[in-house]
């Protein structure tokens, strides 16, 4: 991949510009409908990367297609040449990666998945499941998250008004303060 693309991408405060220059660069092996790419760094090897439909990915999150070990191995006197290892990630459709994740080679994620933030991906993720911490590992199913966040929205506020604003703080007060 060109560097200016690169460079580009970085200097690109928008992200939703950041992702149409993505996919329009043809930078990832495949970007399904409805992409969004808020990370301002280009992963190493985007070609070994896939996306399916209707995903979005957080600021701040790594996908990791490869190791660099080998150049610690060749340098142990092992009189064998260890050589560069990479492998892909794919990522299904209908997905969330929340931001910090690091996603490392091998993984495939399935559908209907969200990532927390801050987790560390180390293998497959499962069809219809909300997936966090270090290693990432299942803490419930996509239903179940989806209808706890409907009770969330039953209020209908967008937080886009001063009265949604205080109403959200009043909110969280009467609650934590308890």
């Amino acid at each position: 991949m060109k560097y200016l693309t690169k460079l580009k991408m970085y200097l690109i405060s928008n992200a939703d510009k950041r992702t149409k220059l993505l996919i329009k660069k043809n930078v990832f092996k495949s970007v399904g409908d409805n992409f969004f790419f808020q990370p301002r760094i280009i992963p190493d090897e985007p070609k070994l990367i896939s996306f399916g439909n209707n995903v979005s990915v957080a600021s701040g999150v790594t996908f990791v297609t490869h190791d660099v070990i080998d150049k610690v191995l060749n340098k142990m006197n092992y009189n064998f040449k260890f050589y560069y290892n990479c492998a892909p990630i794919k990522v299904g459709n209908n997905v969330f990666i929340g931001c910090n994740v690091t996603i490392l080679p091998n993984v495939k994620i399935g559908n209907n998945v969200i990532v927390a933030a801050g987790s560390i991906v180390t293998k497959d993720v499962p069809d219809n499941s909300v997936i966090g911490g270090n290693p990432a590992k299942v803490i419930s199913t996509f239903d179940e998250y989806v209808n706890n966040r409907k009770k969330i929205n039953e209020d209908g506020l967008y937080p886009n008004s001063d009265f949604a604003i205080n109403y959200v703080w009043d909110k969280f007060d009467k609650e934590k303060d308890h």
